[in-house]
């Protein structure tokens, strides 16, 4: 009877991995934010400075036609001024406020550049959505043990001469008994795809120079180690070259299954992946690879 695997809340493994803070790299931390979180950090960084600039405005008070007092006018000419609408109704009037003004005018400026450069790079930058399988398998195919995912190309295009490279990173003990993190490249049965446009299932066997041969579900758990995915391939649509990457914790590894087939044929002819399906997996059955 099918189940589903539970998707994993991360993909980053179960390493603790020391990353900088946001403003260590302040640039790549907003290119790779997502959109609300990038367009909160502007929309407060745009109200912090406007209250900066009102507040010089207010201190001086050297801005005519605005209520006498009047802090939510200074901060409404600050708007104006930061991105140059220019009403005509408010004007400085005093030399300390048309040299705040001045000031103010430049930052603007390079804040709208500098805001549409990080947009469209943002926008420009290529990326590949594609769908891991929640879990890893390991079955009998051709009648060799293999361990087995799958993808799956999420957008309607075709990714071209897409590669795959597997490695496997466990914890083992040096002969001076130092434990340490060790990588072990993955032979697959197809490690390249001249066209993935649906799905692509993985497959390494499980053969006598395999890093995991003679391993068991138990030993691999002692293991406190992960399976290492990359892909990369020349997105038709971009033009340009895209990559993805997923890991499996070990116990993230079902034994004795095999993946549902999720390709439907429709009225039309063509193929169509159910992704209802996607992550369900069910037992072996007796002559059934």
């Amino acid at each position: 009877m099918a189940h589903r695997v539970p998707r994993p809340e991360s993909d980053n493994g179960p390493f603790v991995r020391a990353r900088p803070g946001p403003l260590d790299d302040l640039y790549h931390y907003l290119l790779t934010a997502p959109w609300p979180e990038l367009i909160a950090f502007v929309a407060l960084f745009f109200v912090a400075a406007n209250l900066v600039f009102a507040t010089g405005y207010y201190l001086d008070g050297g801005i005519e036609n605005t209520h006498s007092g009047s802090f939510l006018d200074m901060f409404f000419f600050s708007i104006q001024t930061m991105a140059t609408i220019g009403y005509g109704k408010m004007a400085p009037i005093s030399l300390f406020c048309n040299v705040l003004v001045s000031i103010e005018a430049l930052f603007g400026l390079l804040g709208l550049a500098m805001v549409t450069g990080l947009v469209f790079s943002k926008f420009s930058r290529p990326t590949a959505r594609v769908r891991f399988s929640s879990c890893a398998i390991v079955a009998p195919r051709e009648g060799v043990p293999s361990l087995m995912f799958r993808m799956a190309n999420l957008r309607n295009n075709r990714i071209v001469e897409g590669e795959i490279h597997v490695v496997v990173a466990r914890q083992e003990n040096t002969l001076e008994g130092e434990s340490v993190r060790r990588f072990h490249d993955l032979a697959m049965s197809r490690s390249r795809s001249a066209l993935f446009q649906l799905t692509w299932t993985a497959i390494h066997p499980i053969v006598e120079n395999s890093p995991l041969h003679g391993h068991t579900r138990e030993s691999l758990a002692r293991c406190e180690g992960e399976i290492l995915v990359s892909l990369i391939g020349f997105d038709e649509t971009f033009s340009q070259t895209v990559h993805a990457r997923h890991s499996y914790r070990f116990d993230q590894i079902e034994w004795g299954v095999r993946f549902l087939d999720v390709l439907k044929r429709q009225p039309d002819g063509r193929l169509k992946v159910d992704y209802a399906h996607f992550d369900e997996v069910e037992p072996l059955q007796s002559g059934k690879p």
